[in-house]
């Protein structure tokens, strides 16, 4: 899962995977906008097939957050 999104990640923000931690701050460290933020989450909606909780979205800090938060969705 963390691979996955590391590699959706890049496809957003220039940034290289290596860079990419569990505790990078999606807008702090990794120079995410809100736009590309949710733009993002549509495309985790439709690579694991899941419903991600508005409310619960804008409360994702760090990778590993958006991990977790995938994981129970995915369970």
């Amino acid at each position: 899962m963390f691979e996955k999104l590391v590699e959706i990640i890049c496809n957003y923000v220039d940034v290289k995977p290596e860079d990419v931690h569990a505790e990078s701050r999606f807008m702090e460290d990794l120079g995410f906008t809100s736009f590309d933020f949710m733009s993002m989450l549509g495309e985790l909606e439709d690579e694991f097939d899941v419903e991600i909780d508005q409310q619960r979205a804008v409360e994702i800090r760090t990778v590993q957050e958006a991990v977790d938060y995938l994981t129970e969705l995915a369970e």
